[in-house]
């Protein structure tokens, strides 16, 4: 790791437009403070996006990828969150054959209005990786 991420590991989070994306946006007009080295990447809804993804993020520098899911209030669908588990349990067993850590990829349902979760999230999500990655 270089010297500014020692405080703060690179973090991708992939957020939905319509649920978890405004409380990413409320957390920053509220001032709660996470780590600077978050980067966000917006997707329709969490069951889209594709464990090669996730694995790009890794082959790109990223210490940890947090899907902020949308959980039982898609708009796209009640089975949301049960594709979304298994994209993960997939990107899992992706990672584990490239022996990456799989908890280096985290999923929590944000709701719209969660943005003190969320950052609560991300600051554990830091913690960990910033412990258990190499120096």
């Amino acid at each position: 790791m270089n010297e500014i991420n020692k405080k703060s590991a690179k973090i991708l989070v992939f957020s939905t437009d319509k649920i978890s994306d405004p409380a990413i946006d409320m957390a920053g007009l509220l001032k709660l403070h996470y780590p600077p080295t978050v980067y966000t990447i917006t997707v329709p809804c969490s069951s889209g996006i594709k464990p090669s993804w996730i694995l790009y993020a890794y082959e790109k520098g990223f210490d940890g990828v947090f899907i902020a899911a949308d959980g039982s209030d898609c708009v796209y669908g009640e089975s949301c969150i049960e594709k979304t588990g298994k994209l993960v349990g997939k990107a899992h067993e992706l990672m584990k054959e490239r022996a990456i850590d799989p908890a280096r990829l985290r999923m929590a349902a944000i709701c719209s209005v969660c943005s003190e979760s969320f950052v609560k999230q991300i600051r554990s999500f830091n913690e960990y990786l910033l412990k258990s990655l190499p120096a």
